[in-house]
């Protein structure tokens, strides 16, 4: 989505920006999702919220430095997700080629986006064609995002010379990532510094949605709590986590009580807002049922919060991560904080060949 076509000699990192930090990954060759380099950097609080870049400068800068220290290649691809993107899907005439299908798609947008079309960029994605009561039916799924939010996003990347292949949305950069054919309709969650609801089936995305909540609401929680950095109290959320009994976790018996607490209020928030969002995509036509989940991003390091998570939407889940190709080196990152980079660092991926 928002791309231009890639060369097939290029090499593109992707580039995930999260509240909390930048996760930049180049894959490695082959049918197989694997990484091959990858870097991580911290972002401080503010530069960017809810998944829009609130301080374009201070996001430049962060950009050129972490590229500058790896030696990663410039060319990239970037993910956005926030709760101003909008998804819909839409059945058009069938047998359309592609220009007849983006006319009929800008043709008929206004109908779905909830915005002026006059500042939005839109895009779509052809999905095949269905069956419907009217017939045979070309299917797309269509995403609309506020032009300033795009714009804002692409200057930063541009100022730090780095060269834009596409944007694309992080939902679908995840189920790239970790998707897997033939396993029927999917939800999947990207639960990071915000949380990222995506349906999946064989032919694609079918809905996604940037849902309220995720890790960083709850760092700053237990850190204003307990007068922790928002380092300190990521690395707490890891370590107390919500499997063990609290007296087997060593550490001051009070911060991990508070530790555990705040991770069991937060959980309860974001199952929330996810069956809000699963709900929604139940409401829409061209919905087909989900019968179990997938769960990456920062927080299936935290023990235990797959399975509570899948407790509380009443669906099985697993958790998932793209793997390091055999001569990488990953330095100890957290894999799951790579998906959505891993991701949008393919342009496309054919996951019947994986």
């Amino acid at each position: 989505m928002f791309r231009k076509r890639a060369s097939q000699q290029a090499t593109v990192v992707g580039l995930d920006l999260d509240p909390s930090h930048i996760a930049a990954v180049e894959v490695a060759p082959g049918p197989a999702m694997a990484i091959k380099r990858s870097a991580l950097a911290k972002l401080r609080p503010g530069i960017v919220r809810d998944g829009e870049v609130v301080d374009p400068e201070a996001l430049t800068e962060a950009l050129r430095e972490l590229f500058d220290a790896h030696q990663l290649p410039t060319r990239v691809r970037i993910g956005m997700a926030n709760q101003r993107i909008v998804v819909r899907t839409m059945d058009l005439e069938p047998l359309l080629d592609d220009k007849a299908l983006a006319a009929a798609v800008q043709a008929q947008a206004a109908d779905h986006i909830p915005m002026p079309m006059d500042e939005a960029v839109v895009d779509f994605q052809r999905l095949g064609v269905v069956a419907t009561p009217q017939g045979p039916r070309t299917r797309v799924v269509i995403v609309a995002v506020r032009r300033e939010v795009v714009e804002r996003l692409a200057q930063s990347a541009t100022a730090a010379g780095l060269s834009i292949e596409g944007i694309d949305l992080s939902a679908f950069a995840m189920v790239r990532a970790v998707g897997e054919a033939g396993v029927g309709a999917r939800l999947y969650l990207n639960v990071a510094g915000l949380t990222n609801v995506a349906v999946a089936g064989d032919d694609g995305v079918l809905f996604a949605r940037a849902a309220a909540g995720g890790l960083e609401g709850l760092a700053h929680t237990l850190a204003e709590r307990r007068a922790l950095t928002l380092e300190h109290a990521h690395q707490w959320m890891v370590h107390v986590g919500l499997s063990a009994p609290l007296a087997a976790i060593e550490g001051d018996p009070d911060l991990v009580a508070a530790t555990r607490g705040v991770l069991e209020e937060g959980i309860h928030q974001i199952a929330d807002a996810v069956r809000g969002s699963v709900e929604y995509y139940r409401m829409q036509e061209a919905a087909v049922p989900v019968e179990e989940g997938v769960l990456t991003g920062a927080a299936v390091a935290i023990p235990g919060f797959t399975e509570g998570l899948a407790e509380r939407l009443r669906l099985p889940l697993t958790s998932a991560v793209v793997p390091t190709a055999a001569e990488a080196d990953d330095g100890g990152l957290e894999l799951g904080r790579l998906t959505v980079a891993a991701g949008l660092a393919v342009d496309e991926r054919d996951l019947r060949a994986a």
